[in-house]
C-alpha cells in the first residue's frame, strides 16, 4: 500500500511514517518544515530498508500540481499538516488560518477526485471553552470573541471537520476525522509551546519550570505511539467513515501538579515559576480550563484504548531529551 502523509516530517506524521514503514508500506511525505523538521525522519531515510520506501517532498500543500501527483499515486491519505502550536498561531494568524482552511479544501478536493480514502486530524481545541469533563464528541461548541485569536484556530479547524463531513455526505468520500488531544512522546519540541518537552527541558538544565496563568488548568496527555495505532485503526474501519472521533488519555491532571510531577521523576532542584498570561502571550491569548475527551466511540469502533499511563509517557519523553541532551554534549 502507498501511502501519504502531509505534515508527515512533523512529531506525530513522523511516527506514522515510521508505523506504516514498519507494516511495509510505501511511504510519502510532504511538509513544507514550517513547524516540522527533516530530522524528524531523517533516520527513516538512512535505514538501509526503509530509505527505500520513503519518498520526502519538501513543498507546501498548497502547490496543486505536487498535490494531485501525490495523491494521484497514494492509497490513503493522513493529512496532519496544519499550523500548531498556541505561540506560533498567535505569532502567524493569517498563515495559520490559510494553511489549516486552504490546504483541508485542496487535499478533500483532490481526493474527491481520486476517490482516495482521507483521514483529517483535528484538535481538542474545537470544543472551546467548557469546563465539565468528559467531552463528548456530540457536545456543542463554545468559543470567545473573535479577537481572541486563540479561537482562530479552533474555528479554522472546525471548517476543516465541516468540510470533510460535507464530502462525505455530499460525494460520499470516504473521510474519518480525529480530534486529538495532547499528544506527547519522543521528538516533539517545546518551541511552539507543548507543554511536556518544556517543562521536561527546564527540569534537565535546572532552569525555573515556567507555569503560564494559576497552573490549576487541566489536561490529559496522550503517548504518541497510541495515537499512532488510533489513527491507523480509525483509516482502515469501514464504520468509522464520515465520523468525528476523540483519540485522548484520560489521567486528568493540573498543569501545576505535571510540573511537581516532572521535577521528582527528574531529580531536579527546579523551583516552580508562574507567569502571569499577558506576560507570557499577547493581550488577545485566552486559555481552556479543563480539557478531557470522552473516548468512549472510538473505543466501540475499532476497540482503542491508551496503553502507555502519564508516568510511562514522561519517562519515556524525559530519557528522550536526556539521550539528546547527553550526545549533544559529549
Amino acid at each position: 500500500m502507498r501511502v501519504l502523509i502531509t505534515g508527515g516530517a512533523g512529531f506525530i506524521g513522523s511516527h506514522l511514517a515510521q508505523a506504516h514503514l514498519e507494516k511495509g508500506n510505501e511511504v510519502y511525505v510532504i511538509d513544507d518544515l514550517s513547524t516540522g523538521s527533516f530530522e524528524n525522519i531523517k533516520h527513516l531515510t538512512e535505514d538501509k530498508d526503509y530509505g527505500s520506501r520513503l519518498f520526502f517532498t519538501q513543498d507546501t500543500i498548497l502547490n496543486h500540481e505536487k498535490m494531485v501527483e501525490l495523491i494521484g499515486i497514494c492509497d490513503r491519505v493522513y493529512h496532519l499538516a496544519a499550523a500548531v502550536g498556541v505561540r506560533y498561531i498567535l505569532e502567524h494568524p493569517l498563515e495559520s488560518i490559510r494553511t489549516n482552511i486552504q490546504g483541508t479544501e485542496k487535499i478533500l478536493e483532490l481526493c474527491n477526485i481520486f476517490k482516495k480514502r482521507v483521514l483529517i486530524t483535528s484538535s481538542s481545541e474545537v470544543y472551546g471553552k467548557h469546563l465539565h469533563a468528559p467531552l463528548v464528541e456530540t457536545d456543542n461548541i463554545i468559543y470567545g470573541p473573535s479577537s481572541k485569536f486563540r479561537w482562530s484556530y479552533a474555528a479554522s479547524k472546525l471548517m476543516d471537520e465541516f468540510m470533510g463531513l460535507s464530502y462525505y455526505r455530499t460525494h460520499g468520500l470516504e473521510v474519518v476525522i480525529a480530534r486529538l488531544f495532547n499528544t506527547v512522546g519522543p521528538g516533539q519540541s517545546g518551541a511552539y509551546g507543548m507543554v511536556v518537552p518544556r517543562l521536561v527541558g527546564q527540569a534537565l538544565t535546572g532552569e525555573s519550570l515556567t507555569i503560564y496563568g494559576t497552573g490549576k488548568q487541566t489536561r490529559t496527555f496522550t503517548y504518541v505511539k497510541d495515537v499512532v495505532d488510533a489513527l491507523m485503526g480509525l483509516m482502515e474501519s469501514e464504520k468509522a467513515m464520515g465520523e468525528v472521533f476523540n483519540i485522548g488519555g484520560t489521567e486528568e491532571i493540573s498543569i501545576e501538579d505535571l510540573a511537581k510531577k516532572i521535577v521528582a521523576m527528574t531529580g531536579s532542584k527546579s523551583k516552580i515559576d508562574y507567569i502571569p498570561y499577558e506576560v507570557a502571550f499577547e493581550k488577545d491569548f485566552e486559555d481552556m480550563e479543563r480539557r478531557v475527551p470522552g473516548i468512549e466511540k472510538i473505543k466501540e469502533c475499532i476497540s482503542f484504548e491508551p496503553k502507555t499511563d502519564l508516568d510511562g509517557i514522561l519517562k519515556n519523553v524525559i530519557a528522550y531529551i536526556s539521550g539528546n541532551a547527553a550526545s549533544s554534549s559529549g
